[in-house]
């Protein structure tokens, strides 16, 4: 298809009654891990256009939203000692213990909004008498970016506070949380770029689930849909690959190198999920100047993931949706976030918010 066939109404009308033909006799509950897919679907009310025995259900796919208090709380506390403090966008608005980075930036703090780690190292280069800490938050996608900014060799005075995540392993969490009943996953289409459809195969056949990869566009999530459906209907479960003219089922082995290069993976807590094993990127001890968990002293610091009322942590593994939330749109806003899931545009919440609950 030519790119502005991506939304089609005629084609989708093509997939959605093949979708109808294909679950006429069974039921899929489909699980995604990508707010980037969230906003697809929601944005586009793709799940008006489905037949009631489907049901699309959006999981740990925001770094911000999966970022733990204790990393917000770490980028707090250097921002308390003056140092300047750099993040995405999103990053600076999430709520944490008892502040967040915006709230400290409107205290005096030096908070600076950045692209990315490139930008923050330039900052660096500008303040050499001061140390500038960019706070890495992200998943697979955005961890080369950093990688490469380490193995170049920054200014003394930068380092990382690093809050990175790894797909997989959250995936582990919800194919065994009781009560949520898997039938298939959308993988997400910016990490499956990275690490590849074959990352996704040995989870697809441990557990009997069909996983396919799937692009951004409306259609490529009703053909994602689509290609599940014939998965389950023919008994098989193989990480299947819709997102073709972008992702390969080796992924990108240069980007995976330069991880590799830069980080190790170790337990990492997720804000909501916990602790999971070997699901989060820490900087190699080679590269321990440039850590701000080694660099720099911090005093104990009490945590609180999720604050009272709040319910991102039930968003966050897809066993509510947001609406249900008595905080959703009244004491939670975009505006005023509460909870994680409502600030950044690839968090549940906020998307829902946007699409008038769609």
């Amino acid at each position: 298809m030519e790119q502005h066939d991506f939304r089609s109404s005629r084609y989708a009308k093509v997939l959605v009654q093949e979708i109808r033909k294909l679950s006429a006799e069974r039921k899929a509950r489909i699980v995604h891990v990508c707010g980037t897919h969230e906003d697809t679907i929601s944005s586009h009310g793709l799940r008006t256009l489905l037949p009631e025995e489907i049901t699309l259900i959006a999981g740990p796919g925001c770094p911000v939203c999966v970022c733990a208090a204790i990393d917000v709380d770490m980028g707090i506390e250097l921002a308390r000692q003056g140092h300047i403090i750099t993040s995405f966008g999103d990053m600076i608005s999430v709520p944490s213990t008892s502040s967040s980075l915006e709230k400290e930036r409107a205290k005096g703090a030096d908070v600076r909004v950045v692209y990315g780690a490139h930008d923050a190292v330039e900052i660096a280069r500008k303040n050499p008498h001061r140390e500038v800490v960019f706070i890495g938050a992200g998943f697979e996608t955005t961890a080369p970016t950093m990688a490469v900014e380490i193995i170049r060799g920054p200014p003394e005075n930068f380092s990382i506070l690093t809050s990175l995540k790894v797909i997989p392993p959250a995936m582990e969490i919800l194919v065994n949380l009781e009560g949520l009943e898997v039938d298939g996953f959308i993988t997400p289409g910016h990490v499956s770029a990275i690490i590849g459809t074959d990352a996704f195969t040995p989870l697809a056949q441990k557990h009997n689930i069909p996983c396919v990869a799937a692009g951004f566009e409306p259609l490529d999530v009703l053909e994602a849909i689509r290609m599940l459906l014939i998965q389950m209907n023919e008994g098989r479960s193989e990480s299947e690959n819709e997102y073709k003219r972008v992702v390969r089922p080796e992924g990108n082995l240069a980007a995976q190198k330069m991880i590799a290069d830069a980080f190790k993976i170790g337990d990492a807590p997720w804000r909501g999920l916990g602790v999971i094993p070997d699901s989060g990127l820490f900087i190699r001890p080679e590269f321990s100047q440039f850590d701000a968990r080694k660099k720099f002293e911090f005093p104990p610091i009490e945590s609180v993931d999720i604050l009272p009322g709040c319910r991102c942590h039930e968003v966050i593994l897809g066993m509510i949706d947001p609406t249900e939330c008595s905080l959703f749109g009244k004491r939670c806003t975009p505006e005023d976030p509460y909870g994680p899931c409502m600030v950044g545009h690839e968090g549940t919440c906020r998307i829902r918010h946007e699409s008038g609950g769609l």
